[in-house]
């Protein structure tokens, strides 16, 4: 792991995503990148022809110019403090829409992961609102860790795997072992049995010893949980075994395998008050 990105807004969730992002960071050896975006103020209407007109006066421009001029200094001053508790520590704003600043920057700095801060139980603030990070989370090519309160501690001892035990998770178990590594983590993974898609206990565990096996795991558990929805069970069951961390793949076809995990993505970082991990596999 080489960089981390921490997009910021200098509001609460952003400074628990920093606050983990640094962490990580300095565990890795690794570049902590911080992204703000100024997103422009733009009224747009439609002319009589049909044509876009652009209004934009100067009490906007000086807004705007008061935004970067803010924003530069906040980032130059977290950049000094944090300097001190990781190894490099570089900062980047940007100007425009924030899903696109994100997505541009993930790519032009090779970013090997995006801690992100939210309000947890479906409350967003400011631009990491709703569709935004969703739409990160969804389509990001990097993996996506979300921060929905202040940090209990630094450590993801115990890390909540949730598989239906698709062949296609293996990019996302090298991420998780990269994370067991940092934080000699154990690794509990978990297939949820719901009533619409239960298998016996037997079938399970033997399904899941070979899985594991397969993405060549290691300190792990094999754990099979009943539940009424895939969301509730691996919320419950991350309860149960006092975890740190939940990790779940999404994947890339169009299919029901990527509908529901989709959902059940969105739903974690909705309702999680512990931090989620997701990797979008190809």
């Amino acid at each position: 792991m080489k960089k981390i990105l921490v997009p910021i807004d200098f509001e609460e969730p952003s400074n628990w995503a920093m606050e983990v992002g640094v962490d990580i960071a300095s565990r890795a050896n690794a570049e902590l990148v911080l992204l703000h975006i100024v997103e422009e103020p733009i009224k747009q209407s439609f002319s009589t022809a049909g044509e876009w007109e652009l209004s934009q006066d100067w009490e906007e421009r000086l807004f705007t110019l008061h935004l970067i001029r803010k924003a530069q200094s906040e980032l130059k001053k977290l950049q000094a403090e944090l300097s001190a508790k990781s190894s490099i520590v570089s900062t980047e704003l940007r100007f425009g829409n924030a899903f696109h600043g994100i997505s541009t920057i993930i790519a032009e700095h090779e970013v090997d992961l995006v801690v992100m801060g939210t309000y947890g139980h479906s409350r967003f603030h400011n631009f990491f609102i709703g569709s935004n990070t969703e739409k990160v989370i969804r389509h990001s090519k990097s993996p996506v860790l979300t921060v929905h309160e202040k940090p209990r501690g630094h450590e993801f001892r115990n890390i909540v795997y949730a598989t239906s035990i698709d062949q296609s998770d293996l990019g996302f178990s090298k991420v998780l072992q990269v994370a067991q590594e940092l934080y000699k983590s154990t690794i509990h993974l978990v297939r949820v049995n719901t009533p619409s898609n239960f298998l016996p206990d037997r079938q399970i565990k033997t399904a899941m010893q070979a899985f594991a096996e397969k993405l060549k795991l290691s300190n792990y558990t094999l754990n099979s949980f009943s539940d009424t929805t895939e969301e509730e069970g691996i919320l419950h069951f991350a309860d149960q075994v006092n975890a740190d961390l939940i990790g779940l793949a999404t994947h890339s076809q169009h299919n029901f395998v990527r509908v529901l995990t989709g959902k059940i993505s969105d739903d974690l970082n909705n309702h999680s008050s512990r931090p989620v991990l997701t990797y979008l596999t190809r």
